[in-house]
Order: structure tokens, then C-alpha cells, then sequence
């Protein structure tokens, strides 16, 4: 932040001048501590290492903010550092004034829109738009949206201020923010870098099945829509089995083997459908900011404008009323339900996005001045608006395919009552009304309730139950294949294959958006710490994509989906939880709550709230250290199951995970979060045995002057930074 963008100091504000040179001995202490005085790192000040001048600083500040956190120059020198290096550690200051005063030139985004629909686009992805209508239906509806708007203000969006704020002041990935908020803990941004990888290989996987479903969209009728005929011109069996839509999925689109043990070659147009997919990625990363940003305005904009037309289109379907009002059914039971809760917390973390750096890495690309507490509020309100629109689109639809099958259950009833008056097995006054075939849904219950007792008796005897709450039931009963789902969804509509382009165009841009936030999570890190590599984002980025792509070639085999829901459902939850907590816990109590937000105060030229400290320091680690034993425990107890197809029954089936399974979900979870203690104990080697610098051969050693001789290192200091703040100031 230049100095040219702050008011000037009135004359009677500001820090006494004993406060203005301990605030600035912190910009010292930030910059120069080295590893063997690591172990005062977390109460280095972030706005101290590139802030303003020193005067600017005082007015943003209240005295009341800052003076837990400064102390006196003498006393703070004495403490950091030793005489014996003091002369090393400000010769080091020194060379890091020099280096300060020759900015590094760091990309940004063109503007604002581009920078908030980046953000946007990597919190709402495919599991916005189904696994929140699922959950929503079956963890108490109206409960499960109370809980999850409860924990996205309290929880969520503090989470998000907090990565984005790091991320914008520092102005480096995930890997170098933490290192400099406290080197103990700058293993997390090596957790969230493996997160991003592992993630990003089976995410790409979904959106290459999105393009799959897209291409397969230009033609009518829809390859899905009916069964295949076999070389006889008879059905396929295996399809008559089952419905059209699930028979393309598991059959045509994945191929799927029967268990997760039976592997197979990559299949070819899934091959072909991923390379597309890394192709598109590449093509929107490879110019950096530039091409993604101007991509990300298709990408982002395009599914909020077709969920909305879907909204619409959606709601004047008859039995749309009944699905919303099932939506809208509160269950007292699921608001103090754990497992409850612990769903909801996994959805708010898996559809939000913190613990993956990518929010960090994405503001680091904004001018700092940039208001990162409305940015983090606006990406909340936004991902639950595009939650709510999706849930009462699915439900709408739903209430719809429900109420069909109601009808057409009614009609089946009664032609079953027609066949067996015709037998003799009813007698004639059991005969339905020719009125109820225009109008199964009226007519069919008075009917019914018209009947004389002993008649009504025995033809129920011979009747199947239709009941709109049991087929809404029935028809929300996966989550899916969500992509089952909106093929069952698109044929309630007139004009199918225009749907169907619509629909898979919307879901393949979203797959697209989120794996361009989860890129920036693996590449701005990269670059971050290997600088050489910023001068050659092309060859970067062509290298990564076609690495991810190679990687993630296991997910296109027959069993690949089984191995997708393997990591979804019971990896991702858990080594993002421990990241959050280990991101917060050093936030809040190793650097500090208070001096955080009064860095961002400073930041952002105003104010803030203190309950930011409260949640941070209170609230969040103890959800978070709640949701991350509830599903550490839920893991160890219960078998891991997955959803798997049955060629011979034509029909899915409930399997249990075998034990190498178990032992890769076990090295899984310990690989993404080794690199936290590891980079701990690899710190704590480097204070107990400090490596001496050396110079042709020899050990320099530094031995200090005499007391009497020498000038105290904090007055020394205190001069340097007074000299620095004048200069600033001309």
C-alpha cells in the first residue's frame, strides 16, 4: 500500500511518539528474525513487514488496539535479540530495506469484478447445485437451512475474511503467508497445496463428465432418453431392468465394473473427455490473469443466469408447491441431532472452500487497500443464493416428478380394481369413475373414501399405497449421481435436448470455475516459492495441466467413479478440517486475534468490529475441533460403503469399501497432513542446532563490542526507523 493513499496525520492524533517507534521496531523485528530467533516469530507484526509510513499508521490505529502489542524499542530489542547478533540482524535489516525499497512486480487482476467472480467461482461448484437440495431434504429440511445459515455467518464467513485478509496483506500463496505468520506452522501451506492436487485430480473427472453429457446433448431424441435395441431389434435387457437414464450413466457414460476391485484400462471416451477438460484449463490459465479472468466472466455469470431461468421454468410445473412445501417442513429433532450438524459442517466446508489456499492465493493478486470483509461476505451471500436457487429448483422438479408418479400410481390402482371386477374377484360397485381418468389426482381419494366399508376393505387389500410424500421420498433417494438426477429432471421439460444443453453447459462451467480456483491454489504457491518460475507461466502451467491430466487418467477407468466417491465422501472432510483449525488456532493465539485485526485495520483505512476477535479465537476452533472428532469418529466407526452397479440385476447396490481401500484412505489423509508437523520439526531442528555461516572455508563468528564502545541496538534501531519514516514522509 503506497503512501499516497492515505490521509495525512491530523496534529493532535496519532501515537504518542514512544508508541510510533515501538510499532515500527515491529516492522524490524517481522523482517529480520531469522530462524534462530523463530521462536518469537508469531508476535511479529504482517502490517509492520510493508506498511506505510509511520505517521499514516498512527491514525488508523487507536492507542487502545496496539498497546497489548508493542512495547518498548529497548526492552523488545533485548528481548528478541542478543547483543552477540544484534550487528547481524541489522546489517540483514539493511539488506531487506534495500530489497523492500525495489518493489517485486506481482501480477493483479484487471479489476474488481474479475477478482470477486474468481472467488465466487471456486466456493459454488457441482456440489452446491445437488448435494445441498439431498442434504437438505433428508437432515430435516427447514432444520438443515437454519443450521447451515447459523454456521456460514458465525463460522464460514470469518474463515473466509481471515484467508482472504492473509492473503491480500501478504501477497503470496497459501505456502508463504504462513510461513511468515508464524514459520511453526508453514507446513499448512504445504497441506493445502497436497489438498489442492489430490482434489484437482478428481474434480476435473466430474467436469469431464459434464462435457460428456454436453456432447451427447446435440442430438435428438437424447441418447438416454430410451433403451438401446440390440442387434435383434429387441431391448437391451440389462436396460429394461432399470430406467433409461441410469442405464446410459453406469453402462454407456462410465462403463462401470461391478466392483471397485475389478479395474480395466482407462475408458477411451473418458480418456478423450478429460483431456478436454485439461485442455480448457490450461487454455484459461496459460496467459495467467489475463486469459482467466476475461474466462470467468462465462464461467461465473453464465450458471446464476440459467439457474434462474430454471427457477422460473421450474416453478410453473404442477406439484411444484408440494415439493417447496416439503422443503419448507422443519424437524424439530434434526436441530439437536449431531450427525446433523456434522453433515451440515462438512457441506459448509466442502462448498465454501477454506483449507484450500485457493482464497488465499486469489486475493493476493488485489491491491491491499481492497475491502476484503465485504469480499468474503459477498462470497457467502452469493454461494447460499445459488444453494437456496438450486434447492428449490431440484425441489420444484421433484414436488413435479413426484406428483406424476402419484398419478401414475392412482392409475394403475385403478385399472387393477377394473381387471378384477372383471374377474369376479370384486364386485361391480368397486368400479372407479370415468371421471377419475381426467383427474387421477381429485378424483381418486374420494373414490376411494366413497366406497361402503366391507368394499372399501377388500380392494385395498389388492392396491399399492400412493402417497406424494413416499414418491417424493423414492425420487430423492441418491445423491447421485447427480447427473442421473438432471437427466430424470431435463424430461419433465418440453424441448429436451434445448434443456439438456442448457443444463449440462451450466454444470460443466461450474466444474470449470471451481477447478480454476483450485489451480491458483497449486500454481500461485508455486511461483511463490520458486520465483524463476513467474517468468515462465506458460511452460508452468502447460506442465501442470499435463501432469493433473496423467494423474488423474485412474479416475476414467471402469471403477474410477468408485474411487471419485471414495475420496468426496470420506477423504476431502477431514484433512480440511485439521488445516482450519491449525490456520485459525495460529491466527488467533499464536500471532494473535487483536493484532490481526488491528493489521487489517490498518489495511483497510477504518474500523472493524470486534466480535471478529470473539469468533476467531472462541467460536471457530471450537466448532471446527467438534466437527473434526465427530468425523474422525463417524470414519472409525462405521464401514465405509459405496454405491456401486449390478450388471446382473440391473440395479444399484450398497458395497463396503475392501481393506486396501481403507489402507489408501488412511495414507491419504496421513499424506495431506504430514507436512505440518513435519515443517514443525523441521524449524525446531533448525533453532536447537542453528547452522554457522561459513565464508571460504572458514566460520565467521560475530562477537559484539563492548558495551561501553558500542551504541545500544535498540536506540540504533529506533534512528534507522525514524530516519526511514522522514524519508517516506518527504
Amino acid at each position: 500500500m503506497s503512501a499516497k493513499n492515505e490521509a495525512p496525520l491530523p496534529e493532535s492524533g496519532g501515537l504518542p511518539s514512544s508508541q510510533s517507534d515501538e510499532v515500527a521496531g515491529e516492522g524490524v523485528e517481522a523482517r529480520d528474525a531469522g530462524p534462530q530467533r523463530l521462536v518469537h516469530s508469531q508476535s511479529k507484526s504482517l502490517s509492520a513487514a510493508n506498511s506505510p509510513p509511520l505517521p499514516v499508521r498512527a491514525k488508523l490505529l487507536r492507542p487502545e488496539d496496539v498497546e497489548e502489542d508493542t512495547q518498548d524499542m529497548d526492552t523488545l530489542s533485548s528481548y528478541v535479540w542478543s547483543e552477540q547478533d544484534s550487528e547481524e540482524v541489522l546489517e540483514s535489516a539493511e539488506k531487506a530495506e534495500s530489497k523492500e525499497d525495489a518493489p517485486v512486480e506481482r501480477p493483479s487482476w484487471a479489476n474488481k469484478m474479475e477478482y470477486l467472480l474468481a472467488q465466487v467461482g471456486f466456493s459454488v461448484g457441482l456440489g452446491t447445485i445437488w448435494r445441498f437440495p439431498y442434504l437438505c431434504f433428508h437432515n430435516g429440511g427447514g432444520s438443515f437451512l437454519i443450521i447451515y445459515i447459523l454456521m456460514l455467518f458465525l463460522v464460514g464467513v470469518p474463515l473466509l475474511f481471515l484467508e482472504m485478509a492473509a492473503g491480500q496483506r501478504l501477497r503470496q500463496g497459501s505456502i508463504g503467508v504462513w510461513k511468515v505468520i508464524s514459520p511453526w506452522i508453514g507446513g499448512v501451506g504445504y497441506a493445502s497445496f497436497t489438498v489442492c492436487v489430490i482434489v484437482a485430480s478428481y474434480n476435473s473427472v466430474l467436469m469431464a463428465w459434464s462435457l460428456f453429457y454436453l456432447i451427447q446433448s446435440f442430438q435428438s431424441p437424447l441418447p438416454w432418453a430410451l433403451c438401446p435395441t440390440m442387434n435383434s431389434s429387441a431391448l437391451d435387457p440389462e436396460c429394461t431392468r432399470t430406467s433409461s437414464t441410469t442405464y446410459f450413466w453406469y453402462r454407456k457414460m462410465l462403463k462401470a465394473a461391478d466392483e471397485i476391485e475389478l479395474g480395466g484400462l482407462p475408458v477411451l471416451h473418458l480418456s478423450l473427455s478429460l483431456f478436454a477438460t485439461w485442455s480448457i484449463i490450461c487454455i484459461s490459465m496459460i496467459k495467467g490473469l489475463r486469459s482467466t479472468g476475461k474466462m470467468l466472466y462465462v464461467s461465473v455469470l453464465l450458471p446464476y443466469i440459467i439457474l434462474f431461468c430454471l427457477l422460473i421454468r421450474s416453478l410453473l410445473l404442477e406439484g411444484a408447491y408440494f415439493g417447496l412445501k416439503s422443503l419448507l417442513a422443519t424437524k424439530a429433532t434434526a436441530l439437536y441431532s449431531m450427525e446433523v450438524w456434522r453433515r451440515t459442517g462438512n457441506q459448509l466446508f466442502l462448498s465454501t472452500g477454506p483449507g484450500f489456499g485457493s482464497f488465499t492465493a486469489i486475493s493476493s493478486y488485489i491491491p491491499r487497500s481492497n475491502n476484503c470483509v465485504t469480499d468474503a461476505f459477498a462470497v457467502a451471500l452469493l454461494n447460499l443464493a445459488a444453494s437456496m436457487t438450486a434447492t428449490l429448483v431440484v425441489f420444484a422438479i421433484m414436488g413435479h416428478l413426484a406428483t406424476v408418479d402419484t398419478k401414475k400410481c392412482y392409475l394403475k390402482n385403478a385399472d387393477t380394481v377394473v381387471k378384477l371386477v372383471a374377474t369376479g374377484v370384486l364386485p361391480p360397485e368397486a368400479l372407479p369413475p370415468d371421471s377419475l381418468y381426467q383427474d387421477p389426482s381429485a378424483i381418486y381419494v374420494k373414490w376411494i373414501q366413497g366406497l361402503p366399508t366391507e368394499i372399501k376393505n377388500k380392494v385395498l387389500q389388492h392396491l399399492t399405497t400412493c402417497n406424494l410424500t413416499r414418491q417424493l421420498t423414492e425420487v430423492m433417494g441418491g445423491p447421485g449421481v447427480a447427473f442421473v438426477a438432471f437427466t430424470d429432471l431435463i424430461s419433465v421439460f418440453s424441448g429436451p435436448t434445448f434443456w439438456s444443453i442448457i443444463i449440462f453447459l451450466m454444470l460443466a462451467n461450474l466444474g470449470l470455475s471451481t477447478m480454476i480456483g483450485i489451480m491458483q491454489g497449486i500454481i500461485t504457491p508455486l511461483q511463490d516459492t520458486f520465483s524463476a518460475l513467474r517468468r515462465h507461466t506458460n511452460l508452468l502451467t502447460v506442465g501442470v495441466c499435463l501432469s493433473m491430466f496423467l494423474g488423474s487418467l485412474i479416475f476414467a477407468r471402469p471403477s474410477g467413479s468408485y474411487l471419485v466417491n471414495l475420496l468426496d465422501d470420506y477423504w476431502a472432510s477431514l484433512p480440511l478440517f485439521f488445516i482450519v483449525i491449525v490456520e485459525n488456532v495460529a491466527m488467533a493465539w499464536i500471532y494473535g486475534a487483536r493484532r490481526f485485526l488491528a493489521d487489517v485495520i490498518i489495511m483497510l483505512g477504518h474500523a472493524l468490529s470486534p466480535v471478529y476477535r470473539w469468533l476467531w479465537s472462541c467460536l471457530s476452533p471450537v466448532v471446527l475441533l467438534i466437527l473434526f472428532v465427530t468425523t474422525l469418529i463417524h470414519l472409525c466407526v462405521r464401514s465405509i460403503t459405496y454405491v456401486a452397479w449390478d450388471s446382473s440385476t440391473s440395479d444399484e447396490v450398497i458395497r463396503v469399501y475392501p481393506r486396501w481401500a481403507n489402507v489408501l484412505l488412511v495414507v491419504l489423509i496421513i499424506t495431506t497432513i504430514l507436512p505440518i508437523p513435519a515443517y514443525f520439526l523441521y524449524i525446531l531442528m533448525k533453532v536447537a542446532f542453528p547452522v554457522p555461516k561459513t565464508q571460504s572455508g572458514s566460520t565467521i563468528i560475530f562477537k559484539p563490542e563492548t558495551r561501553e564502545s558500542s551504541q545500544k541496538p535498540g536506540s540504533r534501531l529506533k534512528e534507522r526507523q525514524i530516519s526511514k519514516a522522514k524519508k517516506m514522509d518527504k
